[in-house]
């Protein structure tokens, strides 16, 4: 594993596995999301001035919308936060999403989807859908953007509105997603112990979200990196952590959509690791991240090409 010697970091990885210990990832997903809670508790900011937001429920899903003073009329945010579907919730990213707004000048509609176990793959996804057909006969332009599984579900509805021939997203932005990478590949194996999320924590998430059975129905939704092929997706920025086990799902996500033609950046992040979005008023490394992520989702929310 990749040494971390970024006192910020370490400053960041401590203080949280004091309130979200390794071991909390295998406990019970109700242990597991008090915990996780707690945790994102001690890191939340306050909500930016100027920002409105409303709660609602968009069918059965709940839904929350952060709308800067002036946002723009035609473009909004789809957001998926992350948690391994398992854990987090709207409050888990209340602030983040605030900021994504605030700092892009857009719309941001976080998606309160049901979680596993209790709900299994493709209740998830099946939400996230549910808002999306919602959300895009109201604007031109939907960036849809999210974190780690949050990630994974924002490339997995994608790929469904390819299979059946509807109109895309104008971009995905995808914060240290995972995708159903190989678990041969380099980053898994050099980051099994990374700090935040270790390799044999997915198992525990991966049969909480699927059971037994494995997934159920077309095994790109639950699993982007299984994709036949990549064309007609819409352009992709994908930020990583470089110590952490879902790094080159990221990478090679991006290459398989270059591979494609299809307009995609891969940003990895150095000495920084899994769920460092809530380093960024704490971490340089981690705020200079945040600001790409920003300037990612406000750039294809105005319709402009990756640079």
């Amino acid at each position: 594993m990749a040494q971390i010697d970024d006192p910020e970091v370490l400053a960041f990885i401590a203080r949280t596995e004091a309130a979200y210990p390794p071991e909390a990832n295998t406990a019970s997903a109700a242990d597991n999301r008090r915990t996780y809670d707690a945790m994102c508790a001690v890191f939340r900011q306050p909500r930016p001035d100027g920002v409105s937001v409303v709660d609602d429920t968009v069918a059965t899903v709940g839904i929350r919308t952060y709308r800067p003073a002036g946002a723009a009329p035609a473009a909004a945010v789809l957001f998926a936060h992350g948690g391994g579907f398992v854990v987090g919730s709207l409050d888990s990213h209340d602030d983040v999403c605030a900021e994504i707004a605030q700092r892009c000048g857009l719309a941001v509609v976080a998606v309160d989807y049901r979680l596993a176990p209790e709900h299994r793959h493709p209740a998830q996804l099946d939400d996230l859908e549910t808002v999306w057909r919602w959300l895009s006969p109201q604007v031109e332009r939907v960036v849809l953007a999210g974190d780690s599984a949050g990630g994974c579900l924002s490339a997995g509805l994608a790929l469904r509105l390819r299979r059946h021939g509807e109109s895309m997203p104008a971009g995905l932005v995808l914060t240290y997603p995972g995708l159903g990478g190989d678990r041969s590949w380099p980053s898994y194996t050099d980051h099994a112990e990374a700090p935040m999320l270790r390799t044999s924590d997915l198992a525990a998430y991966e049969t909480a979200r699927f059971g037994v059975g494995g997934p159920q129905g077309p095994i790109e939704d639950a699993h982007p990196l299984a994709a036949a092929d990549y064309a007609g997706l819409p352009p992709t920025f994908v930020v990583t952590a470089d110590v952490d086990p879902l790094r080159d799902d990221g990478r090679v996500f991006v290459e398989r959509l270059a591979g494609a033609g299809v307009a995609a950046v891969w940003r990895n992040e150095p000495q920084l690791v899994h769920g460092y979005l809530r380093a960024r008023h704490s971490s340089r490394r981690a705020a200079a991240s945040f600001a790409a992520v920003c300037e990612a989702v406000a750039r294809f929310g105005r319709g402009d090409r990756l640079p």
